[in-house]
């Protein structure tokens, strides 16, 4: 792997020239020209981002690549260099001649690379510029990822380098059409659709994101257990703790694989109170079968859990915003300053429900 220079922090390189099929001669230096086949270690890499192991550490080189066989009039592509974002892109240019020219994104997907600057207007043209892009095309037209629109100014890169900026098609997968098309978008290639697929596709990572948050919950229940311990053995103590625990690693899973997949039937707009109707019936159902998870009959218990379950998935439904399209930052913004607020008193007050409770 190479490093990434003069950054406070080196960013390591992920390896790519098992990819590489030649290098071009050109009069800016040798250009790569990479594969459109996806290896064994590619697919295993994919996977293992999906179930966010090393998922920050996916970054490849900023540059410019070729597939196929470009000349001066090929048309160039803009993309990130996080490597899963390009092994999606280049997987669907086969038998297609063009220029990739990958920007720094930090090793962030075009998206939210827009969102944080890092897919934006400056590093296109200090790309540009590093790669001499116009001394390697003539055509001086750039074809950029729609999601990346809102981190781009086209009329500045116009205005500096003469490049035309016009927006492709959403999904990867309509590339070739596209360009086919004389680099005209259809109305159904300009949607992002987030289907039932697209959503599933992230639960993995949402999962095991928040799970490991789970020991925290079995702590809570073994402190109380402990203050209201009956001469219970400690090895009795954490098997009682992992079973009272077992609703909010339900809860877990509800906010992070349940959530997602029903999005768009589950009532309201707001992804915070659909994180909390789902939160609500799942403290009923808690609550009807609380001897299965040894809670006592306490109505001060059963309002802890009611509202330690509701904040848990009411968060995690808040959270999805950051993975889903449906929303916007102004609305994400409101809707985070009115729900985190209730989120933490809400737990809040649980926990010391729970925690007197003990002690009575």
């Amino acid at each position: 792997m190479g490093l990434k220079k003069g950054s406070s922090t080196e960013i390591k390189y992920r390896n790519i020239e098992y990819l590489v099929e030649d290098n071009l001669e050109l009069p800016v230096g040798k250009i790569k020209k990479i594969s459109t086949s996806l290896t064994r270690r590619d697919i295993l890499c994919g996977a293992l981002i999906r179930l966010n192991i090393n998922r920050n550490n996916y970054a490849i080189e900023p540059g410019l690549y070729a597939i196929g066989n470009p000349d001066e009039n090929s048309p160039v592509l803009v993309s990130a260099n996080y490597k899963f974002t390009f092994d999606k892109l280049r997987k669907e240019l086969v038998n297609l001649n063009l220029w990739l020219l990958i920007i720094d994104t930090k090793g962030i997907n075009v998206w939210c690379a827009a969102g944080k600057g890092t897919f934006g207007t400056q590093e296109i043209l200090k790309r540009m510029r590093q790669t001499k892009l116009d001394k390697v095309v003539k055509n001086k037209t750039l074809i950029l990822p729609q999601l990346g629109a809102p981190g781009v100014s086209a009329h500045t890169i116009t205005k500096y380098t003469g490049f035309k900026v016009i927006y492709g098609p959403v999904a990867a997968v309509d590339i070739k059409d596209f360009l086919q098309d004389g680099c005209e978008t259809t109305p159904d290639m300009r949607k992002v659709k987030f289907n039932l697929l697209d959503r599933a596709a992230l639960t993995p990572v949402e999962t095991i994101q928040k799970i490991k948050y789970f020991p925290i919950v079995v702590v809570l229940f073994l402190l109380t257990n402990l203050i209201s311990n009956n001469n219970l053995s400690f090895l009795e103590l954490f098997s009682l703790s992992m079973i009272n625990s077992i609703p909010y690693l339900i809860a877990i899973l509800l906010g992070t694989v349940l959530i997602p997949i029903f999005l768009p039937i589950i009532p309201f707009n707001s992804f915070a109170l659909k994180g909390a109707v789902v939160g609500l019936i799942w403290s009923v159902i808690t609550i009807y079968f609380r001897s299965t998870f040894l809670y006592t009959d306490s109505f001060m218990i059963m309002i802890a859990n009611t509202l330690l379950l509701t904040s848990i998935t009411t968060y995690l439904g808040l959270n999805f915003t950051g993975s889903s399209t449906y929303t916007s930052f102004s609305g994400v913004l409101k809707e985070t300053v009115r729900a985190i607020p209730i989120v933490i008193v809400a737990s809040v007050i649980g926990v010391i429900f729970m925690i007197v409770s003990s002690l009575l």
